[in-house]
C-alpha cells in the first residue's frame, strides 16, 4: 500500500534486527575461537553464523526491496538511506583507518625503538642484540623465518588498473540509468561485476603465490600480519560489493530504478568508490612505500 503524502513510513515489526544480532555474534565467536585454535570448534561455528547472516541479509534486504517496489518510501525515507550509507562508508574509513594505524605505528615507531632509536636506545645491545630496525621485518626473532615481499609491480598493479577501470563501468552505468539507457546500463553494470571478480580472482593468485613461493604468511612478523590483514580486509569488502553489484545488476533488469529514483544504485556506487580510494591507499603503502 502506497504510503501518504508527507507521512514517514513507519516499518511494520520484523525479526531481521534480532536475527542480526545473533548471526553476527555466532560468526564473530566462532572467528575468534578459530584464530585462537580452540579445540576446534572455530570453524563449524564461523560458518554457522556466516550462514545465518546470509539468510539475515536476503530477508532483510529482501523486505526493504519489497517496500521500495510497493512506493511505501518517501523524500524523508529516501534522505534517511542517504544518511545511513553516509555514516557507514564514514565507519568503514575508521575502520581501515584503525588497520593503517597500526601499519604506520609499527613502522615510524614500534621498528625504530626496537633498533635502538629515540627511546629505544640501546634495545639492540641489551634485549634483542644486533636488531637492525628496517622494514619490512618480521620482528627480532625473526618470527616466520625469512620472507620475500610482494612486487608492486606485477598482480598489485594490475588490480590497481582493474578496480579504476571498474571505477570508471559504474559511472557510466550510473549515467546510463538517469538518461534511461537500460542496454548501456546492463552492459556496464555487468563489465563493473566482471572486473570486480577479476579482481579477486588476481588477488587469490597473489596470496597462493606469496605462500608457496615466497613464505609470506601471516606468520612472517608484523609485515606478514599487516599486509594480509589490509589487503585481506580489502578483499572481502570487494566481495561484498560485488555481490551487491549483481544484485542491482538484477534490480536494473528488473526495472526497480528510475531517472530520479535509484538510491539503492547509488549507495552501491558509493560504496565501490571507497573500496577503490581504499585500494590506492594499500597500493601506495603496503606495496610501494
Amino acid at each position: 500500500m502506497a504510503h501518504q503524502k508527507g507521512v514517514y513510513f513507519i516499518p511494520h515489526n520484523s525479526v531481521w534486527p534480532i536475527v542480526a544480532a545473533v548471526s553476527l555474534f555466532t560468526m564473530l565467536f566462532g572467528a575468534a575461537h578459530w584464530l585462537n585454535d580452540s579445540a576446534g570448534i572455530g570453524p563449524p561455528i564461523f560458518f554457522c553464523g556466516l550462514a545465518l547472516v546470509i539468510f539475515m541479509f536476503f530477508g532483510w534486504f529482501g523486505s526493504v526491496i519489497r517496500e521500495s517496489v510497493h512506493g511505501n518510501y518517501n523524500g524523508q525515507v529516501d534522505t534517511s538511506f542517504r544518511m545511513g550509507m553516509m555514516w557507514f562508508i564514514f565507519s568503514e574509513v575508521m575502520f581501515f583507518g584503525a588497520f593503517f594505524g597500526a601499519l604506520f605505528y609499527a613502522r615510524i615507531f614500534s621498528v625504530p625503538w626496537l633498533g635502538g632509536e629515540g627511546h629505544g636506545a640501546f634495545t639492540n645491545y641489551f634485549l634483542w642484540k644486533g636488531y637492525t630496525s628496517s622494514w619490512p621485518t618480521n620482528g627480532p626473532e625473526g618470527i616466520g623465518g625469512a620472507f620475500q615481499i610482494m612486487s608492486p609491480w606485477g598482480i598489485p598493479l594490475i588490480n590497481t588498473l582493474i578496480l579504476l577501470t571498474s571505477g570508471v563501468t559504474i559511472t557510466v552505468a550510473h549515467h546510463a540509468l538517469k538518461e534511461g539507457h537500460q542496454t548501456r546500463l546492463l552492459i556496464f553494470q555487468a563489465l563493473t561485476v566482471l572486473l570486480g571478480a577479476f579482481f579477486l580472482y588476481m588477488q587469490a593468485h597473489e596470496y597462493i603465490e606469496a605462500y608457496t613461493h615466497f613464505n609470506l604468511t601471516l606468520h612472517s612478523g608484523i609485515y606478514g600480519t599487516t599486509f594480509f590483514m589490509l589487503t585481506g580486509f580489502h578483499g572481502l569488502h570487494v566481495t561484498l560489493g560485488t555481490i551487491m553489484l549483481i544484485v542491482i545488476w538484477f534490480r536494473c533488469k528488473k526495472g526497480h530504478f528510475t531517472k530520479d529514483n535509484h538510491f539503492a544504485f547509488e549507495a552501491v556506487a558509493w560504496y565501490w568508490h571507497f573500496v577503490d580510494v581504499v585500494w590506492l591507499a594499500l597500493f601506495l603503502f603496503v606495496y610501494i612505500l
